[in-house]
């Protein structure tokens, strides 16, 4: 009996210390998770910044509103329905259920995509997610079109082409993530999605007054580069965070993404330093940028001589998008589709090329990875694209998406919202 009595005593003993460990475990990963959700939020001011200081100064504070305003609308739309829609009991591999609906069962412990952390933290970790996405778009739009167009715009969007494609990379039996697609923190879910959808925003909308043959120089570039420095201090959240844990993973994709920053900026100075002899700070900050985007698919998958050459490809790659669009003749007013969606495409190509750690890319004898990448790139690149046409034709027929010549002309700091952002002029 005392024997018997003793492994009763020792077992619940082993049963008290593994929950006092795994209390620890939930905190100090939760805490990790809240920490990152800060970064990632403030990658949308950082945005508005980066954004804000390449316009013209009669568009600088419609443009910082652009980002701002997903903050808050983007913040209620995942509430209500948007992380149910991507992350709820999925449906056909393609999108979630509503048993998430007003964050219902949302609790604070561990949820069904992390054992290791507080459901809600993870809910609104992914609302940082789902917020800044939609305001990448707008670097595509500036200066032409109608504020209230962008805010239907940037809802719908949300709802019809974000939260499906979230749900078929990361929710719980979405087609993509069962296929095998390597996403680690947002390469097709967030880059691509956003940077093919400003593609044809442009296209539709239609070049602004007097481009090309008038300058459209920034009239910023300190906002600008001050701007990139927040996107890059708040991206090792994006990146790292996705981890999903204070773990080795976090570690990896945290030096990555420093890595490849660096790599691909060097590398944008230096073909720009070629190309036209002279580098640049927008070409230092695009480039860092781009390099940010290209790792984000493969920030937990790639060694660090990885990310070097996702880096040097983004730099060169994305420099050379920008300049093919002159070539081309759109007018994607900040480079959103020359930087993120041909980024993020070759970020996730890059993937299946490189991938090492919890996964084989292509130069570790998994071919099959990189054709798995490609469907990913390809059937985000359908959706989006076909989905934005069909939304913007859609307020176009109804409320119009343009702003009037006048307008334009004045610039829509004045005729939007009736301020101005330098009083002195």
């Amino acid at each position: 009996m005392q024997i018997k009595h003793c492994g009763i005593e020792t077992a619940l003993i082993n049963k008290k210390i593994y929950m006092e460990v795994f209390v620890m475990i939930l905190g100090s990963d939760t805490c990790w998770l809240l920490i990152c959700s800060a970064l990632v939020m403030l990658m949308t001011p950082g945005l508005a910044l980066f954004y804000g200081g390449m316009v013209r100064s009669k568009n600088v504070l419609n443009t910082l509103l652009l980002s701002f305003v997903a903050l808050g609308l983007i913040t209620v739309e995942w509430v209500f329905f948007g992380y149910s829609m991507a992350f709820g009991k999925d449906i056909m591999g393609i999108i979630g259920g509503l048993n998430y609906l007003f964050l219902n069962k949302v609790s604070f412990a561990p949820g069904p995509y992390a054992s290791n952390v507080s459901h809600m933290a993870f809910m609104v970790f992914q609302m940082m997610f789902a917020i800044i996405t939609p305001a990448l778009i707008s670097g595509a739009v500036v200066e032409r079109m109608k504020f209230s167009a962008y805010v239907w715009f940037i809802l719908l969007w949300s709802i019809f082409v974000y939260n499906p494609v979230c749900h078929w990379v990361w929710g719980k039996g979405g087609w993509l993530g069962k296929l095998g697609a390597l996403d680690f923190a947002g390469g097709t879910v967030v880059h691509i999605n956003a940077g093919i959808s400003a593609l044809v925003a442009a296209l539709i909308l239609g070049k602004r007054k007097g481009y090309p043959s008038s300058q459209f120089i920034p009239h910023n570039l300190t906002l600008t580069m001050a701007g990139a420095g927040l996107l890059w201090f708040g991206w090792f959240g994006f990146n790292a965070g996705s981890a999903l844990g204070a773990n080795n993973s976090a570690v990896l994709a945290f030096v990555t993404t420093q890595i490849a920053a660096g790599t691909a900026s060097l590398a944008w100075i230096l073909a720009e330093w070629i190309h036209i002899k002279k580098p640049s700070t927008l070409g230092a900050a695009s480039g860092l940028v781009a390099g940010l985007v290209a790792i984000t698919p493969a920030a937990g998958f790639v060694s660090p001589m990885g990310a070097i050459f996702i880096g040097l490809g983004a730099g060169v790659i994305c420099y050379l998008a920008v300049i093919l669009k002159g070539k081309f003749g759109y007018d994607d007013s900040l480079d959103a589709f020359g930087v993120h969606g041909v980024g993020g495409i070759w970020g996730a190509i890059a993937t299946g090329i490189f991938a090492t750690f919890g996964a084989k890319g292509l130069l570790y004898g998994n071919f099959h990875q990189l054709i798995v990448q490609f469907i990913a790139v390809i059937s985000t690149i359908v959706y989006s694209g076909l989905m934005t046409f069909v939304i913007l034709k859609l307020l176009q027929m109804t409320i119009g998406i343009r702003i009037v010549e006048e307008d334009e002309i004045m610039g829509l700091d004045l005729s939007n919202h009736g301020e101005t952002g330098y009083k002195l002029l």
